[in-house]
């Protein structure tokens, strides 16, 4: 296996990590709220960051290496810190969205520093661009619902 090849893969299995964690926290955030849309907005989004991980463990496969299969320790850790403070603040919308948003800053940064990795091969940066630009698409998508959500208090 060259080089170029372990890092391809190496890239791509800390972006299975982090889609693998937005999963878990958007399914997390679709049980806490009680709002119809926002659990229709957070199952869809779960259920997108899904496809993109087995995407990308089909890559890491088709490249000779053994794919992530499970969320990330940092990930658990805020996802039970969220659970805890919605506990004790209260689980309104604004602050689901919050949490979101800052969910997908973590993606947007995962995102961008696998795709300033000189090191990845073009078929895999285009798949990597492609899913980036979805991650702008659910980060924009929460940010605009937060705003309305805030205005709305």
């Amino acid at each position: 296996m060259t080089d170029i090849t372990k890092e391809t893969i190496k890239v791509l299995n800390d972006l299975i990590e982090t889609s693998k964690d937005g999963e878990a926290g958007f399914k997390d955030l679709a049980e806490q709220t009680k709002s119809a849309e926002l659990k229709a907005v957070f199952t869809s989004a779960a259920a997108d960051t899904a496809s993109a991980a087995a995407e990308l463990q089909g890559l890491v496969r088709q490249l000779g290496g053994d794919p992530e299969t499970s969320t990330s320790v940092a990930g658990d850790l805020h996802r039970r810190w969220v659970d805890l403070k919605a506990a004790i603040t209260g689980k309104d919308d604004a602050a689901l969205l919050n949490e979101a948003e800052r969910g997908e800053d973590v993606a947007k940064k995962s995102y961008t520093k696998a795709l300033e990795n000189a090191d990845i091969a073009p078929e895999v940066r285009a798949v990597i661009q492609k899913q980036y630009e979805g991650v702008l698409r659910n980060h924009d998508k929460v940010k605009a619902l937060r705003d309305q959500a805030r205005a709305q208090k």
